[in-house]
């Protein structure tokens, strides 16, 4: 997937909801004991979706690029949990930030790896020449079955990057990019269905981790990297233990991962969840560290990036909050609240 120009990264901005849920409550539903995948996971709120997520993230990412949405000339909406079955919610976003009429809009489904799929996407068209400035959106509002394993782990989320040539204004490069995909069936939901199925420990080790590990290595093998080359390394977030495994096995150190493991704090995020992370490392990163970013979409296939951090990433990140912002800001519901909150239960 060789590009004819260097794509860079102009800006980047996340959400996060306020309301948070912990693991304890779910578990305290359901009468589960022992140890649980994560802490605690963000939840939306009555008056939030998909679409206003990624507004939120998209206004702090042009924050950041310093243009206005009428710069932008395609969007890419990577999501599972559009707010509309026959409506793109791309459109939403592009009227919101001031970038309609004159743009390419879509969305798009992936599972996991949708958002890191728009970052594809709206690489090639800035490459190719087709639009100067695109905005990759990473977005969901996951949901889990009551009493199911999702239901610990699916948190609220959205991240969004705007990419354009390689210039001296953007605060990162992507170096190169691979993708591997096959057609794995670990993960589905039905027309009409409200809740995905799962298809267990089928998830593991042929899914995510023969995903995730092959891209990694195709990424290493195609550009001449080890793991030394890098400073960070962010992997898709399902749990705890699934990126803290791949990074084991790929022989990178926990300290190249741990600033971008959010998921004990928000929970895995979906399309937005490999993308926030990103966007943790680009908070602390220093111009010339280099950064691993491999996402993991069920169905099921994996996208792999270098990224290469430029001098701009100082002023920059100063420009819109922080993940760590959004993380901190929180106030906890009870399962009564979360189930109301998400549609579970209707009054």
């Amino acid at each position: 997937m060789k590009s004819l120009q260097t794509v860079g990264i102009l800006g980047y901005g996340v959400y996060v909801p306020m309301y948070r849920i912990k693991a304890q409550e779910i578990g305290r539903m359901w009468k589960r004991e022992g140890r649980l995948p994560i802490e605690e996971k963000s939840v939306v709120g009555l008056d939030e979706d998909t679409a206003t997520l990624a507004v939120e993230a998209s206004l702090n990412a042009l924050k950041r690029a310093k243009i206005s949405g009428s710069f932008i000339g395609a969007i890419r909406l990577g999501t599972e949990s559009k707010p509309y079955a026959v409506k793109p919610t791309a459109t939403i976003v592009a009227e919101a930030i001031g970038a309609t009429p004159r743009l390419m809009a879509a969305d798009l489904e992936f599972a996991c790896k949708a958002g890191t799929e728009a970052i594809q996407s709206c690489r090639a068209l800035v490459a190719s020449g087709i639009v100067d400035y695109a905005l990759a959106i990473g977005v969901d509002t996951a949901q889990g079955r009551p009493r199911d394993e999702l239901e610990y782990t699916a948190g609220c989320g959205a991240a969004a990057y705007v990419l354009s040539k390689k210039s001296h204004e953007a605060l990162a490069y992507i170096e190169d990019a691979v993708s591997y995909v096959t057609d794995t069936p670990d993960f589905w939901r039905r027309p009409l269905e409200p809740y995905p199925c799962h298809a267990y420990r089928f998830t593991g080790k042929p899914a995510y981790f023969h995903h995730i590990i092959s891209a990694a290595k195709l990424l290493m093998e195609k550009t001449g990297l080890s793991p030394s080359d890098f400073t960070y390394a962010v992997f898709h977030q399902p749990n705890v233990k699934f990126p803290l495994t791949v990074a084991s096995i790929l022989g990178f150190k926990k300290d190249q991962i741990l600033p971008g493991l959010l998921v004990n704090a928000i929970g895995n995020t979906y399309a937005a969840s490999s993308l926030i992370g990103l966007a943790a490392v680009l908070d602390v990163a220093k111009p010339g560290d280099r950064i691993l970013l491999v996402s993991y979409g069920s169905g099921a296939g994996s996208d792999a990036f270098s990224i290469v951090v430029q001098d701009s990433i100082e002023e920059k990140r100063e420009l819109a909050p922080l993940v760590k912002d959004y993380i901190n800001r929180k106030k906890y519901i009870d399962y009564a609240t979360y189930a109301f909150y998400r549609k579970k239960i209707l009054v």
